[in-house]
This record gives C-alpha cells, sequence and structure tokens, in this order.
C-alpha cells in the first residue's frame, strides 16, 4: 500500500485508527481524527490547519469530499455518517446516522440532526438546524418532508455498505499496473443487495 498523504502543522498531527481505511491520493493535514472503522474516499482533502475535523466511529468520506473550519472550530461528522462523492463540509456538525449527498455543502455552525438525509446539490446556510429523521433538499436547502422508516433503513443499509468497503479495502486493495487487454470471462464485483433508493421503492419495499 502506498504511503498516506498526511501532514503535521504546528506540530498537530492527524490521527487515523487502525480499523479505519484512507485512500492513499486523500491528503489530511494537521488537527484530524479518523475514528474505528472509517473509509475515507481517493482524492478526500481533510484540511484541520485552522479546525479540528472529526470523523466518528463507522463514518464515511467519499471521493473529492472537502472538510474545513474556521479556528477554534470542530466540524464532525458523527458515528455512521455517510457523506457522497464531492461533499463539502465547513464548520458544521452532522448527526449520527446522518447522510449527505453528493455534492451538497454544509456551512459553518450548521446542525444536521441525526438520521436526516441532505439531498445531492443542496445548500445548508450557515447556522441552519435540521431536525432528525429530515429530508432537506435545494439551494437554500428546505425541509420537505419526514423520513419513513423504509428509507431510514435504506440508508442505514448503504453505510454498513461502506463500513463493509473499508474491510474490503484494508484487505486486499493494492496498487497495480493495468492490463492492456480484457481477459475472457472477466470477474465482476457482486453485490446484489446494494440498490438505489428508487429502485427499492419500486419493488415496494
Amino acid at each position: 500500500m502506498p504511503a498516506l498523504r498526511v501532514y503535521a502543522i504546528d506540530g498537530i498531527v492527524p490521527v487515523v485508527d487502525p480499523t479505519a481505511y484512507v485512500h492513499p491520493s486523500a491528503v489530511l493535514i494537521g488537527d484530524v481524527i479518523v475514528g474505528p472503522g472509517c473509509y475515507v474516499g481517493p482524492c478526500a482533502s481533510l484540511r484541520g490547519d485552522f479546525g479540528r475535523l472529526i470523523l466518528e466511529a463507522g463514518a464515511n468520506l467519499q471521493d473529492t469530499c472537502v472538510m474545513h473550519g474556521f479556528p477554534g472550530t470542530d466540524t464532525v461528522v458523527e458515528e455512521n455518517g455517510h457523506i457522497g462523492h464531492g461533499a463539502v463540509l465547513h464548520g458544521c456538525r452532522v448527526g449520527r446516522n446522518a447522510l449527505i449527498g453528493m455534492n451538497a455543502v454544509i456551512m459553518d455552525n450548521a446542525v444536521i440532526g441525526e438520521a436526516s438525509i441532505v439531498a445531492a446539490s443542496a445548500f445548508i446556510k450557515a447556522g441552519q438546524e435540521i431536525p432528525a429523521r429530515t429530508l432537506v433538499a435545494g439551494m437554500p436547502a428546505k425541509i420537505i418532508r419526514p423520513l419513513s422508516d423504509e428509507e431510514i433503513a435504506w440508508k442505514s443499509d448503504g453505510t454498513r455498505t461502506y463500513q463493509d468497503l473499508t474491510r474490503r479495502c484494508l484487505a486486499s486493495m493494492v496498487e497495480t499496473d493495468p492490463l492492456t487487454e480484457v481477459e475472457a470471462g472477466r470477474k465482476r464485483i457482486e453485490m446484489p443487495d446494494v440498490i438505489p433508493l428508487a429502485e427499492l421503492k419500486k419493488r415496494g419495499g
């Protein structure tokens, strides 16, 4: 496994739990704490050169996400938080088991309630507080409706998939050279239980 891109600043060194997986292309700077079982995806930037950044146990921060905050602040993803591709978190708190959709932006002092879902490309204003178990969407984001038990269960299943990915990466991901042609009978990655929420609703459960 290639060396991680981890940098100390002002004598403060990032902390990564041994059971977490951080992709080698991600960058961790300064006051960053990555907890047990977390997943940090390719090209994510956790820049703890001003405020503290915390991923609690089982959280995931996917490809090209950014975490940063002002001095004296904590930017926190609580236990089992799920941060989709390209999201930006700045000086905010994402509650336990909440999901932040792809390319969403969460601004300073915003609080996302437990088990809430922020839709893709939503913009959460500074200081905005989202109640627990709520769906929000839009620019700026507005409350759409309460979440169903089915939707929260789907979110929890998705997060467990990323926790499994953490273990898969630690066990089997290696840097390699590409093949020059597709081999006969090329194997696929089989994950039959992972389906989009829209497809789940079509199936009625």
